[in-house]
């Protein structure tokens, strides 16, 4: 598993997630909505913690630097 996601996008994810928890407490946390959003929410810290992303593979897609071996 090749790492995808770069330092900006793991903090947007971060906070994005933070976000949606809050949204999530106002919509109810026991509502279809609420557990929605903590659902995204959760995906979106996993994603961030361990920089891949699967949905970029498909694409191609990488926000990480280009690295020196």
């Amino acid at each position: 598993m090749k790492k995808n996601v770069g330092n900006p996008d793991r903090l947007i994810r971060i906070l994005l997630a933070l976000a949606l928890v809050v949204w999530a407490w106002f919509a109810g946390m026991g509502s279809i909505l609420g557990v929605v959003l903590l659902v995204v929410a959760v995906v979106l810290v996993v994603t961030a913690s361990i920089s891949f992303c699967p949905l970029y593979l498909p694409f191609g897609l990488s926000t990480r630097g280009h690295t020196k071996n």
